[in-house]
């Protein structure tokens, strides 16, 4: 290197250290002239779109319950063991999908599990006997949406974005429960016109239609495209792929076992998922249906819980970057039970003022617990927070799978489903208590981003 060239180095490793990182980075890393509109904004576009898309199948379920129950004559309980084994595997995959993602790229796992979706509720139409609705709905679709669960927000979330993180885990959660919940009345339109198998196709060619915009929009990481994160001065070059996937999952797991933070963190969440997709998403519309309204318009009245659902993720996200995770999530648990003990009694054959105020509020607080979870995982964990969090998630699913079981065996021994609403309320109870109890690190502290 001759003098002029190493003064011009000296000069700009002084006044501009970030440019000089930026000549040592490999060619194809280096960041580019910042856009107008950054690229992490077109991306967690691109996941919203995906994950709303492939949520399709997530509608279908309770749905299906009374359909299957009249043409097979399968009992309600188990129907529900089929549904909770979706949901428990939709859990326990989302930690390992997270370290796939780190191994081989969010586009080629995001691609994988959508096809594995369409294939599983594909095959549901030709099938005559229960052991195939386990396989099919409960096992393809059960390992599919594991790699499509929160794991893959939360990935998205930390690699293309340090500031408005919350923001944008909010936004990315409102996909996809609400992707769940407006589906609903299509689907139980067709259920209801033209039967069930028509519904199992619908949402097949709802996953396999977002593949090609996976494929051809979602990229694995800013250095892809010559970018910062989000909010950073510092440009990151992309790790090389992290192997053992399956070891390093286990690995976290093992650490964080050893931590009051994560069986608090687990605990409330899998009370999230037992009152959310594990009662209200799965037994509602029987319920409803129970005490005379037609399954069309419990439907409606779930999808509308999934537009208020959009209002209040993304609100929560923006409180989230704003005050302490843990009084948010006291908060929000206990809201949540006090409507859940109020629900048995607004149950009736047609639409009320009281029913729709339980609708409209339900909504705002279905999934805004998300977002400070996820904003504690990072704060305690670091950065294997997305893996963390997939194993939180998966404590999600498995309270999910139990109260999906155990809902559906209650109604069949009891006639009704007012006792699993009281339990839901009162664990929620349990989990505000449990929150508050969550203790703080030296970087708790809030902070407006961006």
């Amino acid at each position: 290197m001759r003098g002029g060239e190493i003064r011009t180095l000296y000069d700009v490793t002084q006044t501009n250290p970030a440019a000089a990182l930026d000549r040592a980075a490999p060619p194809d890393q280096r960041p580019r002239t910042r856009p107008r509109v950054h690229r992490a904004w077109f991306v967690a576009a691109v996941t919203f779109v995906t994950i709303t898309g492939a949520a399709a199948f997530r509608s279908l379920p309770g749905l299906l319950i009374d359909p299957l129950h009249q043409e097979f004559g399968w009992s309600h309980g188990t129907i529900g063991a089929a549904v909770s084994l979706n949901l428990a595997l939709y859990g326990l995959t989302a930690p390992f999908a997270a370290a796939l993602m780190d191994r081989f790229g969010i586009r080629r796992v995001v691609a994988v599990a959508l096809t594995v979706i369409s294939l599983g509720s594909g095959l549901t139409v030709w099938m005559t006997a229960a052991w195939q609705l386990w396989l099919c709905w409960g096992l393809m679709v059960g390992l599919g949406t594991g790699a499509m669960a929160l794991a893959f927000a939360a990935t998205v979330t930390n690699r293309w974005f340090t500031s408005r993180r919350g923001l944008v885990s909010g936004i990315l959660t409102a996909a996809s429960a609400s992707g769940q919940l407006v589906f609903l009345p299509l689907l139980s339109w067709m259920v209801e016109r033209h039967g069930w198998r028509p519904a199992a196709v619908t949402v097949a060619l709802a996953a396999l239609a977002v593949v090609p915009f996976v494929w051809l929009l979602l990229r694995d990481h800013p250095a892809d495209v010559g970018l910062n994160p989000y909010g950073s001065t510092a440009f990151i070059p992309k790790p090389p792929p992290a192997t053992g996937a399956a070891r390093r999952t286990l690995k976290v797991l093992s650490d964080a076992v050893r931590t009051g933070t994560f069986w608090l963190l687990a605990g409330t969440f899998a009370i999230c998922g037992a009152s959310t997709n594990g009662l209200v998403q799965t037994h509602f519309v029987p319920a409803e249906h129970d005490h005379g309204m037609p399954v069309t318009t419990a439907a409606s009245l779930l999808a509308v819980i999934g537009v208020f659902d959009v209002v209040g993720t993304i609100a929560s996200g923006w409180f989230t970057d704003r005050f302490e995770p843990r009084r948010l999530l006291a908060l929000y648990y206990a809201l949540r039970g006090l409507a859940l003990v109020f629900l048995p009694m607004l149950l009736s054959p047609s639409v009320h003022p009281p029913m729709l105020f339980f609708i409209v509020f339900y909504g705002l607080d279905w999934v805004a617990t998300v977002p400070p979870t996820l904003a504690l995982c990072r704060e305690q964990f670091g950065e294997d927070s997305a893996i963390v969090f997939g194993w939180v998630l998966a404590s999600h699913q498995v309270g999910a799978a139990l109260v999906a079981y155990l809902g559906g065996l209650a109604r069949d021994v009891f006639g009704s489903y007012d006792l699993v609403w009281y339990a839901s309320g009162t664990l929620c109870a349990a989990a505000a208590l449990m929150s508050l109890v969550i203790r703080r690190t030296g970087t708790a502290a809030p902070a407006v981003a961006g």
